[in-house]
């Protein structure tokens, strides 16, 4: 299951943050902060979502992540290689190499992680 713009924004500060309460979460936004209403109902959404969950101190909250950033953005881009790259990660390399105009020295970065990755495999 995926999270909606909003939610993902929040998603965002939680990974951040680690665990935080209500306040602490708004308080990061920047200006205009939403209401504390919505932050609310976003949070339910995501928990029924099975993303965050809740310790309970008295009347407080404190939320955690129950997904990794790793993992949801991974899940993410491999959807999208999937379904807008025929599944190939080489049309998608050659896509993102080409459309996000990358400089010299980003795409010799690029092309070691490749060869670290490329090293790594073969052990």
């Amino acid at each position: 299951m995926a999270l909606s713009t909003s939610e993902e924004q929040l998603m965002q500060l939680l990974w951040k943050q680690e665990k935080a309460f209500m306040k602490d979460l708004i308080e990061a936004y920047p200006d205009p902060k939403p209401a504390t209403t919505t932050i609310a109902t976003l949070l339910k959404r995501m928990q029924d979502k099975k993303f965050v969950d809740y310790k309970q101190y008295g009347r407080s909250r404190e939320y955690f992540p129950l997904v990794k950033k790793t993992d949801y953005f991974s899940k993410h881009v491999n959807g999208l290689i999937k379904n807008f790259f025929n599944d190939s990660a080489g049309q998608f390399a050659s896509f993102f190499t080409r459309e996000t105009d990358l400089s010299q020295q980003e795409l010799e970065e690029l092309k070691q992680i490749i060869d670290n990755q490329l090293k790594a495999k073969k052990k």
